[in-house]
């Protein structure tokens, strides 16, 4: 787990090393173990190194092999390293590290871009083939690494974060309308290749993109998730389901025991988290480290899930830490958490996890974390809503956006407008494809494709790398998750959601775990806007910049400091909130 960053020419010049490092020293706290940066000619890599896998300097980065003609910068874990590394010692390669940088090295002189399908792992990653100059950049199944991209002047730059490419400089740092739009209907969902800047893109999950030494380039996925049922999957009972779901994510939890360092837990309390803890005590894990995280409450609201955590604490006897999180800390660390994000993320939890994770780094450096669950399992609100339904479309918006085109009508200024609902147009277009039939199915397959990408996974990974610590998600296990997908809606729709993994659970953890009302990361302040709290995104919304900027009609802006905790958006979001975080983000990043 690292942070990448680099620079590829096409208009006859020398790549600028100074502006990569400039880059990489962006991303210090992604790697607080060492950097490099290294040029051959048009092309230089930059790399920050967090010491997780082959600790000694062997593993630096970025690698060359001068016989195989390659270099290659890397962020992430491939956990099947070492049986591709014996795979390919078999096929004649050595090796001078024990690192699984190398092993990418050597997999993509053997296969190509077929390497990529027989990673398992999170990984974004950079390939400079020296003879042809082609350059190859790589993302994972589930975009759990993220990869921002620039290109303008005969120049492409790359990095593990945006904020890194604006350090860069020449970045075109206005407002991209359409990004704007799903940001406000789609909880901030952005979906790949677009970002809230014009001059930032991504590069989508499963996707490899070639560039070509005269600056073409083209691009191909190597994976997506099915959705379609055989026979033989419809005629498996519950049961039958249940085991092939508990004996996979026993595969997956394994797989993420990989490191040459300790590997802990971020424990919610909730059934996916816990369900980790059982499988990793399972596996013989004996002082298996376990944090949980809670804040103050507010307009009666609770704000920790103490007594589930500690129940699983309790019950395996892990070396079990609560964080307990005063108001007044929370709101002096918020503009850190903010400028953490590579994108602006209103989901409350952000916070939760920037302190979290800062905890936690202070005693090691990797935990399992349960996120992707819901949206692999079918565990939230809106997918019982979708079952036979006959407008799957206008039903998923009605759950899950934060507002209808005409309330952005209402909230963005005229110079922001899009000529059509390109959120609903969006989600229209993804639910027409083939291969997901099923209402459920559809959402289930968009969520996982593009909400999961940018929303939960990219939090994780924002605030955790934030402080150095390496999150790894069993639940997106890519074998776990085409499982999933060939298990019919009804049995992930049963028990209220998640009804196939709840039985898989049922026979590793405690059911007081498991039948508990859902929860999810509760941060009240952040919902109910009050007091200081009103005070500081008055003050934001209200500055030189805000005005300048003219994103919000005032109107709207003054309707909700009348009364902030009326305007409460159907995924339990405050609209007060997340019109301050984008402009907080946007001053936070001097944009």
């Amino acid at each position: 787990m690292c942070g990448i960053c680099g620079e590829v020419v096409f208009n006859g010049s020398q790549a600028d090393v100074v502006r990569v490092s400039r880059m990489a020293d962006a991303m210090a706290a992604r790697g607080p173990d060492g950097m490099g940066v290294t040029q051959r000619g048009r092309v230089a890599f930059g790399h920050r190194r967090l010491k997780i896998i082959d600790l000694s300097e062997r593993g630096t980065q970025p690698m060359t092999d001068m016989a195989l003609g390659l270099s290659l910068v890397f962020n992430g874990c491939i956990y099947n390293y070492q049986e591709l590394r014996s795979d390919l010692i078999g096929r004649g390669y050595s090796f001078f590290s024990t690192s699984d940088t190398e092993v990418i090295l050597k997999a993509w002189a053997e296969w190509g871009k077929d390497c990529f399908s027989r990673f398992h792992g999170m990984f974004a990653i950079a390939i400079h083939e020296h003879d042809s100059g082609r350059i190859h950049l790589a993302r994972d199944r589930f975009g759990i690494k993220p990869l921002y991209l620039s290109e303008a002047n005969g120049r492409l730059a790359f990095a593990s974060s945006l904020p890194a490419l604006l350090a860069g400089g020449g970045i075109d740092k206005s407002i991209d309308r359409v990004a704007l739009h799903h940001y406000m209907s789609w909880h901030a969902v952005v979906p790949a290749p677009r970002t809230i800047l014009n001059g930032v893109r991504k590069l989508p999950a499963a996707t490899v993109r070639t560039l070509e030494a005269d600056g073409t380039s083209s691009e191909y996925t190597y994976w997506e998730p099915r959705f379609e049922k055989t026979a033989e999957d419809l005629a498996r009972s519950a049961d039958d389901w249940r085991d092939e779901v508990l004996e996979s994510l026993r595969t997956a939890v394994r797989r993420r025991m990989v490191a040459d360092v300790p590997v802990g837990v971020l424990l919610s309390g909730g059934v996916d988290s816990s369900l980790i803890v059982g499988l990793l005590a399972e596996e013989g894990q004996k002082g298996l480290a376990t944090f949980s995280i809670g804040f103050e409450e507010a307009h009666g609201e609770k704000g920790d899930e103490f007594q589930y955590s500690d129940l699983i604490a309790e019950h395996y006897g892990t070396n079990h830490q609560q964080i307990f999180i005063p108001s007044s800390e929370l709101q002096e660390n918020l503009p850190g958490a903010i400028k953490a994000m590579s994108e602006p993320m209103v989901s409350y939890d952000n916070i939760g996890f920037y302190l979290l994770s800062r905890e936690v780094s202070k005693h090691i450096t990797v935990v399992q974390s349960g996120q992707g669950a819901d949206e692999v399992f079918a565990g939230y609100h809106w997918y019982p809503k979708l079952s036979g339904s006959n407008s799957p479309v206008s039903d998923y918006a009605t759950a899950f956006f934060d507002r209808t085109d005409a309330q952005m009508t209402e909230a963005v200024s005229p110079a922001y407008h899009c000529a059509r609902d390109e959120s609903l147009a969006f989600v229209e277009e993804h639910f027409a494809r083939s291969g997901a039939a099923d209402p459920v199915d559809k959402a289930l397959r968009l969520d996982t494709n593009v909400m999961l990408v940018d929303d939960p996974v990219k939090r994780v990974d924002n605030h955790s790398m934030a402080w150095g610590l390496e999150a790894r998600v069993p639940f997106l296990d890519h074998e776990l998750v085409e499982l999933a997908g060939r298990i019919p809606a009804e049995f992930k729709l049963a028990q209220e959601g998640k009804g196939v993994l709840k039985e898989a659970a049922r026979k590793v953890i405690p059911s007081a775990v498991i039948d508990r009302p859902k929860g999810y990361f509760p941060v009240p302040a952040l919902k109910y806007i009050q007091g200081d709290y009103l005070d500081m995104v008055r003050d934001t919304l209200s500055s030189q910049a805000a005005r300048e900027r003219g994103l919000f009609n005032e109107v709207y802006l003054q309707k909700l400091y009348a009364d902030p905790t009326k305007y409460i958006t159907p995924l339990r979001g405050s609209e007060l909130w997340q019109v301050a975080l984008l402009e907080m983000w946007l001053q936070a990043q001097e944009v």
